[in-house]
């Protein structure tokens, strides 16, 4: 008796990730998901240098603004309720100062370009089609940082405008870096603020757009079907019911890994996971002869892994 529907899913014959390669990842809270367990199994990545950004109009505008090289200045930020901010990224990025956050956003928009060139991979994590516009300046916000709702209009992104987004991230990733494999998923989380009609509508646009644009070079990854089909239970989520919990979100991971990541670097992020957890390790008597024997035998390991990955750090 089957008790539970299952994602067919295939391993990547080809382009799979492993410790010699660049993963960027850009979009919902989701996507550091991720990018939390590649930091941890000590991958070489970069995640989010905007913060969380929900809807693919965002991205695209990061993504263009750092492969043209933008400026900010102070024409770009805004002092709200004693902090300055900009309408292009998230409230992470806010700043007391004025100067400050103007340097932070410039230093990011730099550091995505040299990372969009260098990656071998980029992860697109889309959360919702529905998208906040600016009225004075006619345009779509990737944050409204506690403005007033009145200053913004609420949209749902229609297919066709998803669909050019994404086709236009595409293109700009091509233009610098015709090499990436781009993988692209849609958030398990639900915006239940939009109402639970809406989110299902919004999840509905960015699957359908998705698989308008997916190629030999950009591919689907079905987070959300997984969270859905295979998960569907409450016990998955947090006490929000809104939030993959972490046996839900080690679930995917591992669906995840076991499509996109080689099998020489499971190997690997097995040897990994020694050492992390050896240095969580509490002894009762750091003194003992029995925990200095460990200790050694950790550092043993962790040389290891540095003389076979330059890049990996504990």
């Amino acid at each position: 008796m089957k008790l539970q529907t299952k994602i067919p899913l295939v391993k990547q014959s080809k382009n799979q990730i492993d410790y010699n390669y660049n993963v960027l990842l850009f979009g919902s809270c989701f996507s550091e998901n991720i990018g939390k367990k590649l930091d941890y199994f000590k991958f070489q990545n970069l995640q989010n240098p905007f913060g969380i950004l929900f809807h693919p109009k965002a991205i695209e505008t990061l993504i263009s603004n750092a492969i043209k090289n933008k400026a900010y200045s102070e024409e770009d930020v805004f002092l709200n309720n004693g902090q300055w901010h900009c309408f292009d990224a998230h409230s992470k990025l806010s700043n007391t100062s004025k100067e400050d956050l103007i340097f932070y956003l410039n230093s990011e928009i730099k550091l995505t370009s040299e990372a969009i060139q260098n990656s071998t991979h980029i992860i697109i994590t889309l959360g919702t089609a529905w998208v906040y516009r600016d009225i004075k300046t006619d345009s779509i916000v990737a944050n409204c940082h506690k403005v007033p709702q009145k200053q913004f209009s609420k949209e749902l992104l229609s297919v066709q405008e998803i669909t050019n987004s994404l086709k236009n991230i595409l293109s700009l990733i091509k233009s610098i870096n015709n090499d990436a494999s781009v993988v692209f998923t849609v958030s398990p989380i639900r915006h239940t603020k939009d109402g639970f009609v809406e989110n299902t509508q919004s999840k509905a646009h960015l699957i359908t757009a998705i698989h308008q644009v997916i190629n030999n070079k950009s591919f689907y990854f079905p987070s959300f079907e997984i969270m859905m089909d295979e998960l569907r239970d409450y016990r998955f989520y947090n006490e929000d019911m809104i939030h993959p919990n972490q046996v839900a979100i080690n679930y995917i991971w591992d669906k995840f890994k076991t499509v996109w990541v080689s099998d020489e670097s499971l190997k690997t992020m097995k040897d990994v996971d020694v050492v992390q957890k050896g240095l969580q390790h509490k002894s009762f008597n750091p003194k003992s002869q029995v925990h200095q024997q460990f200790l050694q035998n950790l550092e043993a390991k962790i040389n290891t892994l540095k003389s076979q990955f330059l890049h990996i750090e504990f």
